[in-house]
């Protein structure tokens, strides 16, 4: 199995065999879960796209150029797929887009600061982007429909590579962390090539990674699976970073067909559906 494969199954075993129940009220679901888990791979010799089951490709690659547009209006990402339809407000908008608060929530572009920060100072350890907002998320606020899993990640770069630790609060192990780790990467990977080294150590961590009630047969039957599947390889197009802000179709279709023609995945685990929370 590929390091990701290894590593998240593992995760997923602990979970179903250690984890603790907890009902969840604002769901009506009952959670397994377990504090403080950490998925780590070198992106440059394995990029992490889940193999055990197959997933949506061109979703997380999509989702990924539409964060670094900095929209929190979904029109565009649409096209692709509608997975933040069901948070948006009334006014059209996504109060927590991760892309609009990492470009325009706290008067500065955070992702553009980063670029040009550690352009100057590759050695710096201040490499933070924020997309919670402790004025806006949590700690009692229950009126909106979605809060940032993912909130915050830091960028350094050593050795002539760039690496990328992801901190998420709360993950639905089955469908959402999967999806982030890709994603995070393919972030990771974007800047890289903006910043002219080579991608390095993916860190995922977190908080409260969990299984729904729901998911629990979804998860016995991953934990039985493994492949042979060999480790995908990723090679950023020249110029992705603007291309991406510019919100270019091509380069999601580019990124697909390079993941995709490495992309020999077990049979997808159907049936599963995102529980929608408040927190």
């Amino acid at each position: 199995m590929t390091p990701f494969d290894t590593q998240y199954k593992e995760a997923i075993r602990q979970i179903m065999t250690e984890g603790i129940d907890v009902p969840n009220p604002w769901s009506g679901r009952v959670i397994r879960m377990l504090p403080g888990v950490t998925l780590r791979v070198d992106v440059g010799e394995s990029f992490p796209v889940l193999t055990l089951r197959k997933i949506p490709l061109k979703l997380f690659i999509a989702e990924q150029v539409w964060f670094l547009m900095g929209e929190n209006n979904p029109t565009w990402l649409q096209q692709f797929t509608k997975i933040w339809d069901e948070f948006t407000e009334e006014d059209g908008t996504i109060r927590a887009a991760y892309g609009y608060r990492w470009r325009h929530h706290f008067g500065r572009d955070q992702i553009e600061s980063l670029v040009n920060h550690l352009s100057d100072n590759s050695a710096s350890r201040h490499g933070v982007v924020v997309t919670w907002d402790p004025a806006d998320d949590g700690l009692g606020v229950d009126t909106k429909k979605n809060l940032p899993c993912p909130y915050t990640f830091t960028v350094n770069i050593a050795g002539g590579k760039l690496h990328l630790h992801n901190i998420v609060r709360s993950n639905d192990m089955m469908l959402g962390c999967p999806h982030d780790a890709a994603g995070f990467a393919l972030l990771q990977c974007i800047l890289a090539e903006k910043l002219g080294v080579k991608p390095g150590i993916y860190t995922h961590s977190i908080s409260n990674a969990h299984i729904y009630d729901n998911h629990f047969n979804e998860a016995n039957e991953l934990v039985g699976r493994s492949n042979e599947h060999e480790s995908i390889k990723m090679e950023i197009p020249v110029g992705s970073y603007d291309r991406a802000k510019r919100g270019d179709v091509e380069l999601v279709n580019e990124l697909f067909s390079q993941i995709s023609s490495q992309y020999q995945p077990l049979d997808p685990i159907t049936g599963m559906k995102i529980t929608v929370n408040v927190y």
